[in-house]
């Protein structure tokens, strides 16, 4: 069994009397992709900065690789943490190489292994340009490279996409697959919920500066019991056939649109509407299983 490289146990984090985070219980395995979720304050970044030794707990405690934080030898487990904040602050007249010599000096990290990561993060013809001439999505690829710097076991990418473009993002998170074969943990943050659904290993769900749900995608579809959406395309007359076949069943929507038919079910009618609707033969001549989304199931839990 993979060994837990990440734990917090009932972390609490004050600001006066502003609760940003409130008991949280985590268990972060070597090796995963770990996704945080939630919305704007949910205590995502104080958690995070809890995590990197950045802020105090006011309550709990937290071990990463199974030492404490605040303990002594916490030095040197850091050596082997890579940080993405949301927000990259960069020297603005340093060259992108220039930048990533200054941060390896700070990580006792050999200068000559900067120029592999601008190569790395697409960003070697941009080496010997001023930062203030980067765009944001190469101020954030910069950002990220820094973070990659001294072969980290442990990356926290807190919303690593931002400014990105859609090449850019596909090949980000080609990277972390990379990353993740050669057995390094992550745990990032994101808005983008479409963008992190088939990608992270497991996420959890914050509110409020609490854990709602921890699980994969499709446990926390399950724990939700949202309903399934099947779209299905077919010759004339689909919608009276469909609706004859399927009679009995707990159908909640049936739409047409065009020559395809939505019908929105729920999970446990899942299969028996399927095996129906294959005895239509060659009247259908399409179907798709739509599953919740990770918004939807995000959206689930906060209706709760």
């Amino acid at each position: 069994m993979a060994s837990t490289i990440v734990e917090t146990r009932g972390v609490t984090r004050h600001f006066g009397t502003v609760q940003a985070v409130q008991g949280v219980d985590l268990a972060v395995q070597a090796g995963e992709l770990f996704g945080l979720i939630g919305h704007n304050g949910a205590g995502k970044s104080t958690l995070f900065k809890m995590m990197l030794g950045l802020l105090p707990v006011t309550a709990g405690e937290i071990l990463i690789d199974g030492r404490p934080v605040n303990g002594p030898d916490f030095r040197d487990t850091r050596r082997r943490i890579g940080y993405l904040p949301e927000n990259v602050v960069l020297y603005d007249n340093l060259t992108g190489l220039e930048t990533l010599h200054f941060f390896a000096d700070l990580k006792a990290v050999p200068r000559r292994d900067c120029a592999p990561l601008l190569d790395t993060v697409g960003l070697a013809p941009a080496a010997g340009r001023r930062v203030r001439e980067y765009s944001k999505g190469m101020r954030q690829r910069l950002g990220f490279a820094q973070a990659l710097l001294g072969t980290p076991r442990l990356l926290f990418l807190d919303e690593p996409t931002t400014g990105l473009d859609p090449a850019a993002i596909r090949e980000f998170y080609r990277i972390l697959k990379d990353l993740r074969e050669q057995g390094v943990t992550m745990i990032l943050t994101s808005h983008i919920l479409a963008e992190i659904q088939e990608r992270v290993d497991r996420l959890a769900i914050l509110e409020d500066g609490r854990v709602r749900a921890v699980g994969t995608v499709q446990a926390l579809r399950e724990a939700m019991d949202l309903p399934v959406t099947l779209e299905i395309a077919g010759g004339a007359g689909l919608r009276e056939q469909v609706a004859r076949i399927l009679a009995g069943l707990p159908v909640e929507r049936l739409d047409e649109t065009h020559d395809s038919l939505h019908i929105r079910l729920p999970r446990e009618a899942k299969m028996p509407a399927l095996a129906r609707l294959t005895t239509l033969g060659e009247t259908l001549r399409d179907l798709h299983v739509r599953e919740p989304s990770l918004e939807d199931v995000f959206f689930g839990y906060r209706g709760q």
